[in-house]
């Protein structure tokens, strides 16, 4: 079998051009990043904002597991599927970050027969999106850095600063550092801290941003330290929100490309799920949305994370309405769920299935309290026995759900004709009653402990004394009634990593909480989960290289 960037490499792609006519857009409403990527005009967003909109369909997974589970690949391929159906659909998906390129996870554009291309593109500079909002959170941080240095008449507390550098890599040694050093003219000395760049509140600002003029009020908003009588300190009171707006003028609009079959993919935005709200922008959804009949998305990470997320903040905040959602599971990962080492997945085994399969139960479960209809589909492979994908079909339609497999890594958009039709039957057929999990009005805490209860599955609740402070002066300082947005480890339901399958009768830890106040969330960190992520023993970065012609290899 090729490798994913192999296949790639082959592809027969169309200019963006083509592939825009598709959604009704002419080339002047495009601005050209080369031949096969293009960024959308204002005045195309403007022009279709009165449009009818389309249909809403989620994609989201099990919890993630090193067998994988296929969730890009599956949104990708249900979109190409969609299109060989003769339905005018477009996929909106997330940008990848360069952190886990060359980490451990590689390319992150769908697999198989089942990709977005210019892949290598996509997975490295693409459209400096990355950069554009990495330069205006680094900028603030100067900005604030040297009104310190110039006399601080702010009465900046150097003690109380909670604005982070960013850098879109996994680099450990800059989680906790010291700046300042040297001369008196090189600034105070202080501690301070970097985030990667897409657990940044600066992109989820931009994720949520509806336009420009909603894009610098959320800058305005951002707080960036306490002063020494302890109030708020501003992006806007350091006048620093029209640089930092105008860095980011070209990345706050959508990025138009393609599937291995020519089917429009918006991608635009990256928050990390497991960190941050882990969403494509409102603003390139709310565009498909008005472009074509059918939008296929996806949330990052397991249902508890991603697709949480995209209900209770994204959906909450833009007022959008899901009208189905694609739960993805593999054989392999629920069988390692119930305690099958991954060198051991391939041989059938009904019994750790069974055991494994109480992950996939609790996301349905989860997803059904959103009142949105649900479709799980399995990512087949080919070790999996006929015994062992009708168990498995069986105990989904028990409990409500549309069942479907999914071959699309293999076959491309012929292999998602069966999920897409049992998609379209859905959305036809089934109404959507979406709500989010928690009222705005409860308390921060009240907030955390629905999620943690009612989506984890988690006993109760302990808060370490200064997640108690925070939420005491965040609710104080009138952002009480925000969402909240939960940083957990991806792998298991509970905020220990090694609990696989369905984790009971746990207490979830909650170390830190901040407020997000440009984006408009509030942020509760549980266990030992770091804004910071850090390279393996041996990186992917490792195995990627160019040769001579310039191809580059090694991305997967």
């Amino acid at each position: 079998m090729k490798t994913d960037i192999q296949i790639a490499q082959e592809a027969k792609m169309e200019h963006i051009r083509v592939v825009a006519e598709r959604l009704g857009i002419t080339e002047d409403e495009l601005d050209y990043y080369g031949r096969y990527k293009a960024k959308f005009s204002d005045e195309l967003i403007e022009k279709v904002k009165d449009n009818p909109d389309g249909k809403l369909v989620l994609v989201t997974a099990i919890n993630p597991t090193p067998a994988g589970e296929g969730k890009t690949t599956t949104t990708v391929g249900l979109g190409q599927a969609l299109g060989k159906m003769g339905i005018k659909s477009v996929i909106a998906l997330r940008e990848p970050s360069l952190g886990p390129c060359f980490g451990i996870k590689g390319g992150a554009a769908g697999g198989g027969y089942a990709q977005v291309v210019p892949m290598e593109d996509l997975n490295l500079h693409f459209t400096g999106d990355f950069h554009a909002i990495t330069s205006a959170n680094n900028l603030l941080a100067a900005m604030m850095d040297n009104h310190i240095q110039q006399g601080n008449a702010l009465g900046i507390d150097p003690n109380q600063i909670v604005w982070k550098r960013c850098v879109d890599m996994n680099d450990r040694v800059l989680r906790n550092i010291v700046v300042g050093l040297g001369r008196k003219t090189d600034g105070v000395v202080r501690e301070d801290h970097f985030i990667i760049t897409v657990a940044s509140e600066i992109m989820a600002i931009l994720c949520l941003a509806d336009d420009m003029k909603d894009l610098k009020e959320r800058l305005g908003r951002i707080i960036v330290a306490y002063t020494y009588d302890g109030r708020p300190v501003t992006a806007k009171d350091l006048k620093a929100v029209g640089s930092m707006a105008a860095l980011l003028k070209d990345a706050i609009r959508p990025n138009l490309i393609q599937t291995l079959e020519n089917t429009p993919a918006i991608v635009h935005g990256g928050p990390f799920a497991n960190i941050a709200h882990g969403c494509n922008s409102v603003r390139a959804t709310k565009t498909a949305l008005k472009l074509a009949d059918v939008v296929v998305t996806e949330a990052g990470f397991g249902a508890d994370l991603g697709a949480e997320k995209f209900f209770d903040i994204k959906c909450r905040m833009a007022g959008l309405k899901p009208d189905a959602v694609v739960l993805v599971a593999t054989v392999r990962a629920l069988k390692y769920n119930g305690g099958v080492p991954k060198t051991e997945l391939s041989a059938e085994n009904l019994d750790a299935l069974k055991a494994g399969i109480v992950n996939l139960e609790k996301h349905i479960e989860n997803l059904q309290k959103f009142g949105v209809p649900v479709v799980v589909t399995l990512n087949r492979f080919v070790s999996d026995t006929d015994a062992e994908l009708n168990y498995v079909k069986e105990f989904c339609e028990a409990r409500g759900c549309e069942f479907a497999l999914s071959e699309v890594w293999e076959k491309g958009g012929e292999g998602g004709i069966e999920l897409a039709k049992k998609v379209m039957e859905t959305v036809e057929k089934k109404e959507s009653h979406f709500a989010p999990l928690y009222d705005e009005s409860l308390s921060l805490k009240e907030k955390i402990e629905t999620i943690a209860k009612e989506i984890y599955g988690a006993a109760g609740v302990e808060f370490e004394p200064a997640a108690e402070a925070a939420i005491k002066k965040i609710t104080e300082l009138g952002f009480g009634n925000m969402p909240v947005c939960m940083a957990k480890n991806q792998y298991s339901l509970s905020d220990d990593a090694t609990k696989l399958g369905r984790p009971e009768n746990f207490t979830l830890h909650i170390r830190e909480v901040y407020v997000s106040a440009g984006a408009g969330f509030v942020v509760a960190i549980t266990g030992t989960v770091m804004t910071m992520p850090g390279l393996p023993k041996v990186p992917a970065a490792e195995r990627i290289d160019v040769d001579d012609n310039g191809v580059i290899t090694g991305l997967f």
